[in-house]
């Protein structure tokens, strides 16, 4: 297909997609919720809202048709919540990616562990009314993202009607970049994740990501072989991603993401144009990478505000206006290493972290 001029990027964050698509030689338009100063420089144009809800989207979306003739979106983060929103945009733009029936499949929880089971690839045990018994169980939202909403469970607490329960399993989290055109797909690479606690309901936060796992052959092919009857199944296109756990030598499917996920900053490959060919049935070769990059988002310690003029420190991405308020466990920034070795990807996103702190301590006191 012919890869358009510009695209229509929305996400609650939209930086990632559109300093892919700058990088692809593309003009990206952006509605997100931040704004923040990454997303203005790599952006044609841009609007801030403040929420996905299609009420929020339609003026917005009215001006870059009217003043781009922009025709084709790309869409992020977020309609994980506002999965009507998907909807309406696909009723004024082509999607380039999964369509809006394939993404609310995947959030259909009951429907989605019930295709696992039919299809024979295990999962932790589910349930959709309270388990009988409390111990090691999580409540889990039908709709999220980033591990919002998931918390121990425990039988007192009030829990919503959009929620789960899922069996605790103890293990490494892990995920899968992979690119699909309905029926096929091609496995972009294999990454261990890992979380972080912020408060007790806020207990399995996503914090970072290396494109680095550790996982033996047999078991990536065993996933491999998992995404080849997943993908027909859900008709995937485009970039996705499934997260799993390994737990005791097994692996257990969690989700999968049937959007562009943070991991594909760990490929320095033009996958957004992948992304784009993919969506249209068409999957190009894809000859692999070199070395490790690691991602990883910072959150606030405490209380700050970005200062006029602070000087962030090589590496930082996703960075806040001056005047803008992080509350205590609210991203502040992300950050971003390429080294050699694997290990080295991970003292030095610790090293940045540290940096970064230690720059702000300067203001607020905040302890490094």
């Amino acid at each position: 297909m012919k890869i358009p001029e510009y695209i229509l990027i929305v996400a609650s964050s939209g930086r990632m997609l559109a300093q892919a698509a700058k990088k692809a030689g593309l003009k990206p338009l952006v509605i997100d919720l931040f704004a923040d100063l990454d997303t203005q420089y790599y952006a044609e144009a841009f609007v801030q809202v403040s929420s996905l809800a299609k009420k929020q989207l339609t003026s917005a979306v009215d001006y870059f048709i009217k003043q781009y003739a922009v025709a084709h979106i790309i869409y992020g983060s977020g309609f994980e919540y506002y999965p009507e929103s998907l909807h309406y945009l696909a009723g004024r733009l082509l999607v380039l990616g999964n369509s809006p029936d394939t993404f609310a499949k995947l959030h259909d929880k009951p429907g989605f562990f019930s295709s696992l089971k039919r299809l024979n690839i295990p999962h932790p045990e589910v349930c959709f009314t309270a388990p009988a018994y409390a111990d090691n169980w999580l409540v889990k939202p039908m709709q999220g993202q980033g591990g919002l909403g998931i918390k121990y469970y425990h039988p007192q607490d009030f829990i919503e009607p959009a929620d789960y329960w899922q069996k605790y399993q103890t293990g490494k989290q892990y995920s899968v970049l992979f690119l699909a055109d309905g029926t096929e797909l091609q496995v972009i690479g294999f990454n261990r994740q890992w979380v972080i606690s912020l408060s007790e309901s806020r207990e399995f936060i996503f914090s970072g990501i290396i494109n680095s796992c550790g996982l033996l052959d047999k078991q990536k092919q065993q996933i491999t072989d998992w995404l080849k009857k997943l993908i027909p199944e859900f008709g995937l296109k485009g970039l996705n991603s499934l997260d799993f756990i390994q737990a005791g030598g097994v692996s257990l499917v969690l989700e999968i993401n049937p959007r562009p996920s943070a991991s594909m900053q760990l490929y320095d490959a033009d996958l957004l144009t992948r992304h784009i060919k993919a969506s249209q049935g068409e999957l190009t070769t894809y000859c692999g990478h070199t070395g490790y990059t690691g991602y990883q988002i910072v959150y606030a310690v405490q209380d700050v505000t970005i200062p006029d003029g602070f000087e962030w420190p090589e590496g930082c991405m996703d960075l806040s206006k001056s005047g803008t308020v992080c509350h205590t466990g609210q991203p502040v920034c992300s950050i971003i290493t390429h080294q050699d070795q694997a290990h080295s990807v991970m003292n030095e996103l610790l090293i940045k972290q540290l940096n970064l702190n230690k720059r702000f301590s300067t203001h607020y006191g905040i302890q490094s």
